[in-house]
């Protein structure tokens, strides 16, 4: 069975992929958002440059923040952003 997921691209992330949001159908062996992100990747070179070093972003599940072993569970929408900084 599949589902599909709303994911909203913010900042440099956005810029990179040349989009701001997408929707992705998920099968039931895509669990986390780190499982999101591997789909991702699959697709290629641009989601891969990306998607190397997660450590430089921050998600959201329908605006709660998570992390890649966050479980997807009901949610709608993956934001995926840079840290937000600023003073």
């Amino acid at each position: 069975m599949t589902r599909s997921l709303d994911i909203v691209y913010f900042a440099w992330v956005r810029e990179r992929l040349g989009m701001d949001q997408e929707q992705v159908q998920l099968d039931d062996s895509v669990e986390t958002i780190g499982d999101v992100l591997t789909m991702l990747v699959a697709r290629g070179d641009s989601y891969a440059d990306i998607f190397a070093d997660i450590g430089k972003l921050r998600f959201a599940l329908d605006q709660d923040y998570g992390l890649p072993d966050t479980p997807l569970g009901s949610a709608r929408e993956l934001a995926i952003f840079p840290p937000v900084t600023g003073g």
